[in-house]
């Protein structure tokens, strides 16, 4: 009796479940990078098979002009573009997220798996965006899903990143930490996605009749919003600090004059 319970205790102790728990942070890495490698790759094929134009069309439709021929799939194009480089901004985003986190647990991986199912959907994102016809009701939807894909692939991200918060001084580089150099920057790169994704949505929902515009306008912004991120962070952090110093300066003046006066001065 007594062995029994032994064995039983050491199986609960085996196969608990606790999501503070340590995970190989390499293997999280190397898993998303399979993933991130393997949509690329899937968008990829996807251009390629469905809008090549066929020779004889070049030449009777379009008199044998190749440009004009694929001005035709200048729509299909343009989603293409637009998924793609949605697909490396995340995939930049997540390699900055995991090159401050030291240590990666049960639950950010369970964040990353969840992330990484949505970012295995941008190629439905694109083939949903470039097979309906403008302005029609079906391609406002499919924009909207577009939207709502891209919005849960990078707020789980950011999921991740709030969770490593949680224990920063063990999952976290001091750097990325509540107070720390890169901090305010982190936050800003990680929420971008899911706000802009969202307000995209939403605008697409009120004015409906260019939903089309309001979508391609955010996946060209993006990129740009990325870089000038980390100066308009570096600007507003200069600014703080400078007020916070001449505050703290006005402190140890008046400390200074308070010093300098009498004690009947003081009390007067």
């Amino acid at each position: 009796g007594q062995r029994d319970e032994e064995e039983e205790h050491h199986s609960l102790e085996t196969f608990t479940f606790y999501l503070s728990e340590p995970l190989s942070k390499e293997r999280v890495e190397a898993f998303s990078d399979g993933v991130y490698a393997i949509v690329a790759t899937l968008l990829i094929l996807d251009i390629c098979e469905d809008n090549v134009p066929d020779p004889r069309e070049v030449e009777e439709k379009f008199h044998s002009s190749l440009l004009e021929a694929l001005s035709e799939y200048g729509p299909n194009y343009l989603a293409y573009f637009g998924s793609f480089v949605t697909i490396g901004l995340l995939w930049f985003v997540h390699h900055s997220l995991f090159l401050y986190v030291t240590k990666a647990t049960r639950l950010m991986g369970l964040l990353n798996i969840l992330s990484l199912a949505f970012i295995g959907g941008l190629p439905l994102a694109y083939q949903l965006t470039s097979e309906f016809a403008e302005k029609s009701h079906n391609e406002i939807e499919a924009i909207q899903v577009s939207c709502v894909i891209t919005f849960f692939a990078s707020i789980f991200q950011f999921a991740i990143w709030t969770t490593a918060l949680l224990n920063e001084r063990e999952t976290l580089h001091p750097f990325a930490r509540y107070g720390g150099k890169e901090h305010a920057f982190m936050f800003a790169k990680l929420a971008l996605y899911p706000c802009v994704s969202l307000g995209a949505f939403f605008l697409t929902c009120l004015l409906s009749e260019f939903s089309t515009a309001i979508f391609h306008l955010m996946q060209i912004v993006i990129p740009f919003a990325f870089l000038a991120l980390r100066i308009f962070v570096r600007i507003s952090l200069t600014i703080v600090k400078t007020m916070m110093s001449l505050s703290r300066r006005k402190v140890v003046l008046l400390e200074e004059e308070e010093a300098c006066l009498s004690p009947t001065e003081t009390l007067s």
